[in-house]
This record gives C-alpha cells, sequence and structure tokens, in this order.
C-alpha cells in the first residue's frame, strides 16, 4: 500500500515505555520525512524510548548498524530479507552477502539480531524458495552461533517456517515479527518457546485472525512493532508509519488482551529486554 498524505498527529503518551522491536528508519520516504533524530525524539515524548532498528539488505543492514552506534536509542538487526536472498543467488552472490551480514554481527554488540529472516511466499514465486530456504538455514545457525536474537519474517508460509526452524533448532531466542497467524499458528508458537509481535495490522477491520493470535498469547510472550514505514494503524492506514504511532497499536492489544494498559506496557517492555538480550 502507498503511503500518502500528512503524517499523522502524536498520539496520547503511554503511561509506562515501551521498545518499538521492529522499524525501518532508513526507509521513511514521507514528503516530512524525519531524521533519524527526530524520529527518535518524536518517539520518545509517546512513550517509545528505544527502538529496534532492522535492515534487510546490505546497505539498509549496514546503515542500521552504523545507527545503532551512532543514538543510544538503538539496537540493531541485520540480514538478508527473504525476498533478496533469490535475486542474489540468481546473481551468484548470496554467499558473499551472508559472509558480510557475519561480520557485521560479530563486530558490535549493538546488532543484537540477525532478522529479519525467513520466507515470503506471497512476493517470491515457486522458482526463488529454494535460495529463500537456504538463507533461511544460514541466518538461523548464524544466531546460534553467535548467541543473537533470531528475527523471523513469515508471509504465507507458516507451515514452511516452523519446518525449517525444527529441522535447524531455533537459537535461545526468537522473534516471529509482525505476526500474521491465527490462534493455531500462535499456539505451535508459543509451544515452541517464542516471542509473539504484534504490529499495526491488529488493528486493521479484517485481521479478526491476528486478534484471535494476541488473545492467547501469554503476557511474557508479546512484544509490539510498527514495521514503520510500513502497517500504520488505524485509523491512519495508508499514511506514513513511524515509532511514535506505537500507542495506537499498543492501546489496541491492551483491548484485546482485556488488561491493563499500564501492566502490557510493563510486560512489553521486559519481554523485549529477554528477547533482544538485555536492557540498552
Amino acid at each position: 500500500m502507498s503511503r500518502t498524505g500528512d503524517r499523522p498527529a502524536d498520539p496520547e503518551p503511554l503511561p509506562h515505555p515501551v521498545v518499538d522491536n521492529h522499524c525501518h528508519l532508513d526507509l521513511d520516504d514521507a514528503a516530512d520525512q524525519l531524521d533519524t533524530a527526530a524520529a527518535i525524539e518524536r518517539a520518545r515524548v509517546v512513550g517509545v524510548p528505544r527502538i529496534v532498528q532492522i535492515g534487510c539488505d546490505l546497505p539498509g543492514a549496514r546503515w542500521a548498524a552504523h545507527a545503532a552506534l551512532d543514538h543510544p536509542a538503538l539496537v540493531a538487526g541485520v540480514a538478508i530479507h527473504p525476498n533478496e536472498a533469490p535475486r542474489l543467488h540468481g546473481a551468484g552472490k548470496l554467499d558473499d552477502a551472508l559472509t558480510e551480514i557475519e561480520r557485521m554481527v560479530t563486530s558490535t554488540d549493538r546488532v543484537r539480531a540477525v532478522g529479519e529472516t525467513g520466507l515470503d511466499y506471497f512476493r517470491t514465486g515457486e522458482q526463488g524458495r529454494a535460495a529463500q530456504h537456504e538463507s533461511f538455514r544460514a541466518h538461523i545457525e548464524m544466531a546460534k552461533r553467535h548467541d543473537k536474537t533470531l528475527v523471523v519474517h513469515d508471509r504465507d508460509s507458516h507451515a514452511d517456517v516452523l519446518a525449517v526452524l525444527d529441522e535447524c533448532g531455533p537459537p535461545a531466542r526468537t522473534v516471529m515479527h509482525c505476526f500474521s497467524g491465527d490462534a493455531g499458528f500462535a499456539q505451535a508458537c508459543l509451544d515452541r518457546g517464542f516471542w509473539l509481535s504484534f504490529s499495526g495490522t491488529v488493528t486493521f477491520k479484517n485481521a479478526s485472525s491476528v486478534r484471535s493470535a494476541l488473545a492467547i498469547t501469554p503476557l511474557d510472550r508479546v512484544l509490539a512493532e510498527t514495521d514503520a514505514p510500513f502497517l500504520s494503524p488505524t485509523p491512519h492506514r495508508g499514511r506514513p508509519n513511524a515509532s511514535y504511532l506505537l500507542p495506537l497499536t499498543v492501546r489496541a492489544m491492551a483491548q484485546v488482551l482485556d488488561n491493563a494498559l499500564l501492566e502490557l506496557c510493563s510486560a512489553i517492555e521486559t519481554n523485549t529486554d529477554e528477547a533482544y538480550g538485555g536492557s540498552w
């Protein structure tokens, strides 16, 4: 969906800090684009003082790693996105790209995660799936070698994502980014000890299955994210997303969970620290 129109106004601040555990600050292409420092400050004011910045290709990963060094509010995740893997594989460059990602993973403890990696059967057809599987396995092993969090992208590929994770054995900390499954898939992930991260999708009218998944998720397994600049929460769907809009998603999550907002915010903060190997 294209992101058009003015940037939404600031929402009401949250009663307790939360962390945006998945954001792409470098991809903000709005007409009133926020620079990194401004985006961090605008989020802090509404109760989102920390962000996990995700790089999905080599330029994005380099940007994320450097930004995490420059801004104390950020830590980074780096990987080759599943939709990028077939293109690199076809050009004979996937192995070299994975080698560079691993160098970034080991370069600084500000890189806390390997991801987002995984499978995407929505944008990549069958001809690209073998490369996605190869890349996913390589990232899983990388996360295990270096005790990093694995951030999993899963689009229209639920069964195969779990099959690969079961085959390889997941790392100690695994986050299902932008959770898109139903309650049954949520339970399968929870049985494996994964955290489930919910985005603005949970506010969409047609996302009842995602809300049913959230409803069965224990409070100690819940994370929140924007996936900005994508997936702006209702009522701003289609407009530019940013970390400062996370309170809208968190308030919607509290309603689904029938949980006090303060308690949910506290849990999200604690869970994020546990999922990403400690506070920053």
